[in-house]
């Protein structure tokens, strides 16, 4: 069991279900998926009227100017916390807090992706508590027991440079990278990376084994350049050193906003096609954590209005709580086709997934 969760915890990013966004906010539309079942099941933690003081230990596989605003606003509504960040990659502070079990030393996990709590919470290391404010987030997006929840939604989306490649050449699918046209001018984040794993995971579900492989080895014979991390990617496209990118739809915002030239497609929009691929950050309490109230009123904050809107307006995030507004700039997802997969189901065979992108070499 450890080995294959040692192996699962590689920063894997879960696709969320079906989201359509309402006017102005993203709300998940998907039927709910079973919950996984956890090594141990823990009584589920209670609001309460507690005081909240305390060291606050926050384990945040966000980087940190993505998460320290939101951790500044908690602050300020609970002064009486000392807030504690430890950033880091979900890898790292997941293998963290699997060999700090008997001796807990964070209150709380912060993370860019559902695969890493899933695994987690099977093996026992996250408190069960139900947030008042995740009351309206569907069960795709959180486990009924309140092992862990959901946080935002982002897309995966094509990037592009618009003084390189014209609004009509751009690709509308993600199956166009592997065009010869495009051959060496895409630029996309690695096999180590969560919403890459999260791809090929989801794919694997949509379009089956074989035509995912064909995807893959499609995009290294096409000369893919294969970062480390989607923010150079996004870089990389808006300095123009590539052409295209392949990204969560928040990085190409964060691009725009430097004032480089580049735009956006949401993909697979035609008859037949997968549609926009979707995924969630999320956030789980550690069992046996030193500051429980203070963890489960951090929880809170991050699914309360205050909490969503902050994510929306400064990372250009969709809310997964129904009624906060999207950033002014960021598309809704209303109206458009989204990749219709299950969540547990694209996510369950972890080692087909990694064997996968093993066996076609991605970097």
């Amino acid at each position: 069991m450890f080995r294959k969760l040692h192996r699962a915890v590689v920063a894997f990013t879960v696709v969320a279900l079906i989201i359509t966004a309402c006017g102005t906010a993203a709300t998940p539309t998907a039927q709910p998926t079973a919950a996984l079942e956890p090594a141990t099941v823990a009584p589920t933690l209670a609001p309460t009227e507690a005081p909240v003081t305390g060291a606050l230990v926050v384990y945040s596989g966000r980087k940190e100017p993505l998460i320290q605003p939101v951790l500044d606003a908690f602050k300020a509504k609970y002064p009486d916390v000392e807030i504690v960040l430890k950033s880091g990659s979900n890898s790292e502070l997941a293998n963290a807090l699997i060999e700090e079990k008997a001796n807990p030393q964070g209150d709380v996990f912060i993370t860019t992706e559902v695969f890493t709590v899933q695994a987690l919470y099977a093996e026992g290391v996250f408190e069960n508590y139900v947030s008042p404010n995740a009351a309206d987030i569907p069960a795709q997006y959180r486990q009924v027991d309140g092992g862990w929840t959901g946080v935002t939604a982002r897309a995966r989306v094509i990037m592009y440079n618009t003084t390189l490649v014209k609004p009509e050449d751009a690709p509308q699918s993600i199956f166009d990278l592997t065009d010869p046209k495009w051959q060496g001018q895409v630029a996309a984040a690695g096999s180590a990376n969560g919403s890459m794993q999260a791809q090929v995971a989801v794919l694997r579900e949509l379009v089956g084994e074989g035509a995912t492989e064909d995807w893959l080895a499609g995009l290294v014979a096409n000369e893919v350049t294969f970062f480390d991390s989607h923010t150079d990617v996004r870089k990389a496209v808006g300095a123009g050193e590539f052409k295209i990118g392949l990204v969560n739809h928040y990085y190409y915002y964060l691009q725009q906003a430097e004032g480089s030239p580049v735009s956006v497609v949401f993909p697979d929009q035609g008859d037949g096609q997968i549609g926009v691929i979707v995924n969630a950050t999320a956030a789980g309490i550690v069992k046996g954590g030193r500051n429980p109230e203070a963890a489960k009123a951090l929880v809170d904050f991050l699914l309360s209005g205050e909490g969503q809107k902050l994510f929306a307006e400064l990372n250009y995030e969709y809310p997964l709580v129904p009624g906060v507004a999207l950033h002014p700039d960021v598309q809704s997802l209303d109206g458009l086709r989204l990749a219709d997969v299950n969540l547990a189901e694209a996510t369950v065979d972890l080692d087909a997934t990694f064997d996968l992108m093993e066996k076609v070499g991605l970097p």
